[in-house]
């Protein structure tokens, strides 16, 4: 097959069975991550959030979902009914897919994909109120413009200031407005 160049074009190049699970897969995928967006990289269906977040793909024999091999660690006792290998689950294609299951992974890799997932509920919302998504855009506002965000707090402050040291980035210095 040649490069699909949508999901869907993906999607319909495969037999009717399947494309059926592929749609179950997609949906699932797009439940749990709303804001993910859909692309077609490496060949194959990718949903992107801060990333690639998670891979699908149909097979003669399964569907394939690739949620990295992290991921796949902390799911061990649960995938261990499937064969495996290395950011690699086969769904073999005559059995329901585990739905529940996928859901469960995609949530986990959003967890993870989220810079601030260490943040309190309240400074994680105010973050993505002010759309600083990644620790990039939050390099460019200062210390006092993120303290002032409501659901900001001190240990919010100490928290980002590590993850922003930790990748060798700092807050934007504020200027000085003296005459």
């Amino acid at each position: 097959m040649k490069s699909a160049h949508s999901i869907d074009e993906y999607i319909r190049s495969f037999p009717k069975s399947t494309q059926k699970l592929l749609q179950q897969m997609r949906h699932t995928i797009l439940s749990a991550a709303p804001e993910a967006r859909e692309a077609i990289k490496y060949g194959i269906p990718t949903f992107v959030l801060n990333g690639n977040l998670v891979h699908f793909g149909g097979f003669a024999h399964h569907v394939s979902f690739f949620p990295t091999s992290a991921t796949m660690q902390a799911f061990k006792r649960e995938l261990s009914r499937y064969e495996l290998s290395k950011g690699t689950i086969r769904f073999p294609l005559d059995q329901p897919l585990p739905l529940a299951l996928i859901r469960k992974i995609v949530l986990f890799r959003i967890a993870q994909s989220n810079p601030f997932h260490e943040l309190s509920n309240p400074a994680q919302r105010a973050l993505a109120h002010a759309g600083i998504t990644s620790l990039k855009l939050l390099s460019k506002r200062t210390e006092y413009q993120v303290y002032q965000l409501h659901g900001m707090g001190l240990n919010g402050i100490k928290k980002l200031r590590s993850l922003l040291r930790a990748k060798g980035l700092r807050f934007k210095q504020a200027r000085a407005y003296l005459p």
